[in-house]
């Protein structure tokens, strides 16, 4: 027998009247025995109980039932048919729980993508609200570039994403959190010989550090000096901000920060505000796909993060 022709047979048996709504009322019935206790336990009617029984009976095209007096009796077919009826039901359930917490979706765990900038302060945070108001909900926490966590995001990698809010996309959610604003890094020596407001012209023949594509802050970085109108001599690019600062912090050269970072270092690494020409703000924000925004776990993450970064942004 070809493929065809079992896809054909299967299609045959499987009559339209058969549902699996009609299959949980059906294996109800068979477990009270009693039309008003199956429509209690199904929440709904014994009139729609009686009639969900004789559309299976219809869709199978033989008897499950026999009327004695105003009650129904099961026929030794239902006894058979119950049997099978119970293993479909609990093979879809299963499938629709495994199915349900591949995809993340009401999950007793939550995958969140997250900038390294904000695990400094911000990410520990919503963390702890996290473990205050959902107890039950795991974290699992994943760290990279804006790009990068986007596209884990769109290949269900991760459930959401803290980070700059991206550009318009229709597959995607993004709700704005806080901003930050842009600043020169320096470390504390060579900050005496600065101005309290930074033209970015006079550093034309600095050496400078940066990170690598594919952060919003580098994004910035590299329109600030279109602004400027002059390529800076980049000495070095890293893939996360703490070493960003770290280079900063040992002298290696100047770089652009956003403000969350200002005391990871302590002194160690100065932020100087940019004249106006040069300044930018960066806007963060919970991002997610739009077919999940009814997912009670990010739910509950959106009011956790707006709540947990309500003070954050543009601090001195």
């Amino acid at each position: 027998m070809g493929k065809q022709q079992r896809g054909d047979d299967l299609k045959a048996r499987i009559n339209d009247e058969i549902t699996f709504r009609k299959l949980e009322i059906f294996l109800a019935f068979m477990r009270t025995g009693n039309l008003s206790k199956a429509a209690e336990a199904m929440e709904t009617t014994a009139v729609s109980v009686h009639r969900a029984l004789h559309s299976l009976e219809e869709g199978l095209r033989c008897q499950l039932f026999s009327a004695k007096g105003r009650n129904l009796v099961a026929t030794p077919a239902a006894t058979i048919f119950e049997e099978a009826a119970r293993n479909a039901v609990e093979q879809i359930l299963q499938g629709i729980t495994q199915t349900r917490a591949l995809a993340g979706f009401a999950s007793n765990q939550i995958r969140i993508g997250s900038l390294y900038s904000l695990t400094a302060h911000i990410v520990p945070k919503i963390i702890m609200d996290i473990k205050l108001r959902r107890p039950d909900l795991h974290v699992n926490l994943a760290l990279g570039s804006d790009d990068d966590l986007l596209e884990q995001l769109a290949a269900a990698q991760i459930d959401a994403v803290l980070m700059g809010l991206p550009s318009s996309n229709g597959q995607i959610e993004a709700i704005p959190l806080f901003e930050d604003d842009i600043f020169l890094a320096v470390n504390q020596a060579n900050s005496m010989r600065l101005p309290d407001e930074i033209d970015l012209r006079d550093l034309s023949k600095a050496d400078f550090v940066s990170l690598s594509g594919g952060f919003i802050t580098n994004r910035g970085f590299v329109e600030a000096f279109r602004v400027a109108g002059f390529m800076p001599n980049v000495v070095t690019q890293v893939g996360d901000i703490f070493s960003l600062m770290s280079l900063v912090a040992g002298g290696v050269g100047y770089t652009l920060l956003p403000g969350r970072v200002r005391h990871v270092f302590g002194e160690r690494v100065k932020l100087i505000p940019l004249q106006p020409r040069y300044r930018m703000r960066q806007t963060i924000g919970l991002v997610f796909l739009r077919a999940r925004e009814r997912d009670p776990n990010i739910l509950a993450l959106s009011s956790i993060c707006r709540i947990s970064t309500a003070n954050w942004g543009n601090s001195p």
